[in-house]
């Protein structure tokens, strides 16, 4: 009746893409939180029922789960879900709570939230990732999303204090690493890391500092380094996207259109003419 397939996972995190085709006829059955639980509900609708009480989940809404708590799901309204399943460890959401402003309780005292539009771009994010294969994105969107529920159940503020000198100097170290190493893998955790920081905060001051997300920096160095080859040697275009540190070639193109605006091969096609 349901299906979990692995998308990404890393050091105390792991998501998964779970599709469920339980209907009205079918009895629900208990289950138990191993971890921390947010599952973002991307299609149909159930009813969750865990100690923090009773809910009915429809897209847009997030699932909010404890480790060690019984539940259950049932479709007495409809047949099947599907969920964007994000599962934490207690050490990784403690991190978490730790520097998120505001915050003091481990732990969800709701089963969950509902549809937030201040979420809703991080979800399109999320589920288009899910779709076009993009695991390397999910360890940001996993602690995006954990920041975001923890902000959402404290009397935290949206505005973030600005980042001492110190965070400023991690930032810049980020920032030259990913300039040196931009066609290796890099994740979130090893850039937090090698600056001495918490994943969570690292990811608040490098936007801050920034203005984009690490990943984000990340596949733009790629695509601008990309770019110039494109223009400036007859290279194949698949030796060049995997140079700069692509997959694939389909993901490729579908991010050199997104940044520039047209295929790679039209983008080249403009070089002026005898650099080549």
């Amino acid at each position: 009746m349901t299906t979990e397939q692995n998308l990404a996972s890393g050091l105390d995190w792991q998501v998964s893409d779970v599709i469920c085709t339980a209907g009205a006829g079918d009895k629900p059955f208990e289950e138990e939180h191993g971890n921390f639980c947010v599952a973002a509900v991307t299609g149909g609708t159930f009813r969750y029922r865990t100690s923090q009480g009773t809910a009915m989940l429809a897209p847009g809404a997030i699932l909010l789960g404890n480790p060690g708590a019984c539940y259950e799901c049932g479709h007495e309204h409809g047949a099947g879900d599907r969920c964007l399943s994000f599962h934490f460890t207690p050490a990784y959401m403690e991190r978490v709570v730790a520097d998120v402003p505001g915050a003091k309780r481990l732990g969800f005292a709701a089963p969950r939230l509902p549809p937030l539009p201040a979420l809703a771009p991080l979800l399109a994010e999320a589920e288009a990732a899910r779709e076009t294969g993009d695991s390397e994105a999910f360890e940001e969107f996993g602690l995006r999303l954990a920041g975001a529920v923890v902000a959402a159940g404290s009397d935290a503020g949206p505005a973030d204090r600005t980042p001492s000198s110190r965070d400023q100097k991690r930032v810049a170290e980020a920032v030259r690493r990913i300039e040196l190493e931009a066609e290796q893998p890099l994740s979130l955790t090893a850039l937090a890391d090698s600056t001495a920081t918490s994943p969570y905060h690292f990811l608040r001051i490098f936007r801050h500092v920034a203005g984009m997300t690490p990943y984000q920096f990340l596949l733009r160095t790629r695509l601008h380094r990309a770019a110039v080859r494109l223009r400036s040697s007859g290279m194949p275009i698949s030796t060049i996207a995997f140079d700069a540190g692509f997959n694939d070639l389909s993901t490729f193109n579908r991010r050199f259109r997104r940044e520039m605006g047209e295929a790679p091969g039209n983008y080249r096609a403009k070089a002026i003419p005898g650099k080549m």
